[in-house]
C-alpha cells in the first residue's frame, strides 16, 4: 500500500491559511498575545538602552555584556555564556544552543562568537577601556582583557541598540556613494576580506545559488524541524523565551504554535526560494565575508567583521540582512565559491544590504542568564 502525503502549502494558499487563522484563533489566545500589559517592544527598548556607564549597583563589566548580548547570533539562539574576572571578560560558547541541522561544525555559531565580541569592545573603548583579545587556540574561550583609563568614545557605539537582521524587502534604492566608499574602506580583521556584488549579472548568480539553497535546506525534515523549534510564532512565546526567531521581527504575522507549525511542515521549497529572490532583487547590493582560513579563529574574526560591518551599515541608516543558505549547504558551497570567482577564499557568510524600515527588535536574555555563577 503506498504512503499518502500530505500536499505542500503554496505561498497563496499559506497567505490564505494565515488570514484564516485570525478567524479561527480562540478569543482566550487572541486576549493573551495581544494583551497591552505583554509588550514586548517595551522589554526589547530596556535592553537595548543606551547606558554603558554603572547603574543601579551593575559593574561596568556586566553593562558591557549587556552590549555583547545584543549581536547578530544564528536563529538568534544566543549561544554565548560569559565569565567575569577581575580585568578581563571570557566568553564561552553555549553548545546547548548550537544548531545541528543548519550549523553542524558550530561555524556559524562560532561566528555568532564573534559578534558578540565586536559588540564588547565596541562598547569597552565607549566606556574608556583599552582591549585586547585572546582568539580560542587551545581552549574553547575569548578572552578580553580591559584595562581602564583610555579616551572615551567609539562613533559606532550608538549603533549596537539600533542593529537588526531586517528581513524585509528592502527599496531599491542604490547607496549614495560616499556611504559606500565607508563601506568598502571598512579596517577588517587578518585573513577576512569583504567581496561586493552589486552588477546585475553577479546579483543574479547570487540569486540562483541562494534559490539552490533554499531548496535543498527546506527539502530536509532536520532543518525544518530545527526551524521550527526556534521561531517563535506569537509573542507569548518570544516573551517566554527571550530568544529565537520571533515572528513580528521578520515582518510576518503572529498565529498559533500549531498553525505555524502546519504552514512550516508543509511549506514548498520553491516558496521560500521565490521569497528570497523578491528579497534579493530589492537589495542595493551584497556583500561576502570571506576568509584564507576555516577554523575557530577565521570564524570569530568573520563575526567581528560582520558585526563591524553591520554597526556601520547602521550608522548610514541602511538595514542588511542574511542569506546564507550556499554556505549551509555544504554541497553548495564550494560551487558558489567558484560562480563568484573567490579564488582560494572561502565564503563564511552573505548579506544583503539596502534601505527599508525597520521592524521589530528581537529579545534578548537578561545578563544574570548568560554569566556563569561567581
Amino acid at each position: 500500500m503506498g504512503i499518502t502525503r500530505k500536499p505542500k502549502l503554496t505561498r497563496g494558499q499559506f497567505i490564505g491559511l494565515l488570514a484564516t487563522a485570525g478567524i479561527t484563533a480562540t478569543a482566550g489566545y487572541a486576549l493573551y498575545n495581544y494583551a497591552p500589559w505583554l509588550l514586548d517592544d517595551e522589554r526589547a527598548r530596556q535592553s537595548r538602552r543606551p547606558a554603558v556607564k554603572s547603574d543601579g549597583g551593575s559593574s561596568p563589566l556586566r553593562e558591557l555584556v549587556r552590549c555583547a548580548t545584543l549581536a547578530a547570533s544564528g536563529h538568534n539562539a544566543q549561544p554565548w555564556k560569559f565569565a567575569l574576572r577581575e580585568d578581563a571578560i571570557e566568553l564561552h560558547p553555549d553548545f546547548t544552543r548550537r544548531l545541528p541541522a543548519v550549523d553542524p561544525d558550530n561555524r556559524e555559531l562560532w561566528i555568532s562568537l564573534g559578534c558578540a565580541v565586536e559588540n564588547l569592545l565596541v562598547a569597552a573603548r565607549a566606556a574608556g577601556f583599552e582591549a585586547a583579545v585572546s582568539y580560542p587556540e587551545a581552549a574553547d574561550v575569548i578572552r578580553i582583557r580591559l584595562i581602564a583609563g583610555a579616551p572615551p568614545g567609539d562613533a559606532l557605539y550608538a549603533a549596537i541598540a539600533r542593529r537588526q537582521n531586517t528581513r524585509s524587502a528592502f527599496d531599491g534604492r542604490p547607496v549614495n556613494p560616499a556611504d559606500f566608499d565607508r563601506m568598502q574602506a571598512m579596517p577588517l580583521e587578518p585573513g577576512i576580506g569583504l567581496r561586493f556584488v552589486v552588477t546585475p549579472g553577479e546579483l543574479t548568480t547570487v540569486g540562483e545559488y541562494v534559490a539552490r539553497g533554499n531548496i535543498s535546506q527546506f527539502a530536509d525534515r532536520a532543518f525544518v524541524t530545527e526551524l521550527i523549534r526556534w521561531v517563535r510564532f506569537n509573542k507569548r512565546e518570544a516573551l517566554a523565551s527571550l530568544d529565537g526567531l520571533h515572528s513580528r521581527c521578520m515582518g510576518t504575522p503572529e498565529v498559533p504554535r500549531w498553525l505555524g507549525r502546519r504552514v512550516l511542515s508543509n511549506m514548498k521549497p520553491e516558496a521560500q526560494a521565490r521569497a528570497d529572490a523578491a528579497k534579493l532583487r530589492s537589495s542595493s547590493g551584497v556583500v561576502v565575508i570571506t576568509s584564507a582560513d576555516d577554523d575557530k579563529i577565521a570564524w570569530v574574526r568573520t563575526g567581528q567583521v560582520y558585526e563591524r560591518f553591520a554597526l556601520t551599515l547602521t550608522s548610514q541608516n541602511l538595514k542588511l540582512a542574511f542569506l546564507n543558505q550556499p554556505i549551509e549547504v555544504a554541497g553548495i558551497r564550494g560551487q558558489f565559491r567558484s560562480a563568484l570567482g573567490l579564488g582560494r577564499t572561502l565564503p563564511q557568510l552573505i548579506v544583503r544590504f539596502g534601505y527599508a524600515d525597520a521592524l521589530p527588535q528581537s529579545l534578548r536574555r537578561a545578563v544574570d542568564d548568560v554569566i556563569f555563577p561567581a
